[in-house]
């Protein structure tokens, strides 16, 4: 029989029942699930996937030789833009988890941290795109004489690209393992049940 002075909890079996601890319970599962998510597409896509990417989102260096006009370099540049695009949103992943971490557990601090991701990834991604594009476009050399000597100046660009992704791989790895600790859980007040 439910007490009638009761209002805050409903008895199941005999057992207390509280809203607010199935709602930390809930978060708690998303939060492992978003764990899962992030931990094994910073490895693969971050560490692991630019080597695969750059094979697929760039000209094949055995379509190159081929190449002879101007139309067909830009032909071969242009049909790696999908795969840029792809690759992009794959790499967003562990930024998306970040955001969506964020707003389960918000705080001012972290906040600020996730959009310096946010803007680090945005100008990490451009720099990405313009090398790779300039590599289709310039295709190992055969098209130079094509285009303006600045698309060869985008083979520079990775170490720039390296300059930006270290601080954010930093930041980002930091931030995941913060985010993805029990010990940001809110504290329990007085005379709550341990979740």
């Amino acid at each position: 029989m439910i007490p009638k002075g009761e209002n805050r909890f409903s008895w199941t079996k005999g057992k207390p029942f509280c809203p607010e601890i199935l709602l930390n319970h809930k978060k708690l599962a998303v939060r492992a699930l978003l764990a899962v998510v992030f931990w094994p597409s910073l490895f693969f896509f971050w560490c692991l996937g630019p080597f695969v990417f750059f094979l697929l989102s760039t000209t094949s260096s055995e379509v190159c030789p081929r190449l002879e006009t101007r139309g067909e370099f830009l032909a071969a540049a242009n049909g790696t833009l999908p795969m840029l695009v792809l690759q992009n949103l794959i790499y967003a992943v562990p930024i998306v988890c970040l955001l969506l971490w964020n707003r389960l557990l918000p705080d001012q601090a972290r906040t600020r941290h996730v959009v310096t991701c946010i803007k680090l990834f945005a100008v990490s991604a451009v720099l990405g795109a313009l090398w790779e594009y300039g590599s289709s476009l310039v295709c190992d050399g055969y098209g130079q004489p094509f285009f303006s000597p600045a698309w060869r100046m985008t083979s520079y660009l990775p170490i720039a690209n390296m300059a930006i992704n270290l601080p954010l791989y930093v930041l980002v790895f930091s931030l995941g393992r913060a985010f993805s600790m029990r010990e940001d859980e809110p504290a329990q007040g007085p005379g709550e049940p341990i979740a």
